[in-house]
């Protein structure tokens, strides 16, 4: 069995007021704690990625925030307190200051941080 604390999990990405903390849990998945600026819009990032869009899927719950997910379909709104699952195919936008807390396919992520990086 493994545990995690947001403080324990390293720190992946970090700048600007964006933090990605990311430990592997077992079992092919990793968590994330991630806090998003207000304003935060990933698409520049995903540029390059398959439609420009993050092809990990992810669930989780917004701790604290709003944000818009945008995907080829259209786009949806998410706020705090609300459990989630993103399939491939997505790209978030911070409308307020937004804390997340993820699960997702290890290697799928790190595919994502990577290209992010």
């Amino acid at each position: 069995m493994t545990a995690v604390t947001q403080a324990g999990a390293p720190v992946v990405i970090e700048g600007d007021g964006l933090e990605v903390r990311v430990q592997e849990l077992g079992g092919g998945m990793s968590v994330a704690f991630i806090k998003l600026p207000q304003g935060t819009d990933m698409a520049p990032a995903l540029k390059g990625l398959p439609d420009d869009l993050c092809q990990c899927p992810h669930w989780g719950q917004v701790v604290s925030g709003r944000l818009r997910m945008r995907t080829k379909e259209g786009e949806d709104f998410y706020e705090a307190g609300q459990a989630y699952y993103w399939g491939p195919g997505h790209s978030p936008e911070a409308l307020e200051d937004v804390e997340l807390v993820e699960f997702s396919p290890t290697k799928q992520f790190q595919e994502v941080l990577d290209h992010i990086k």
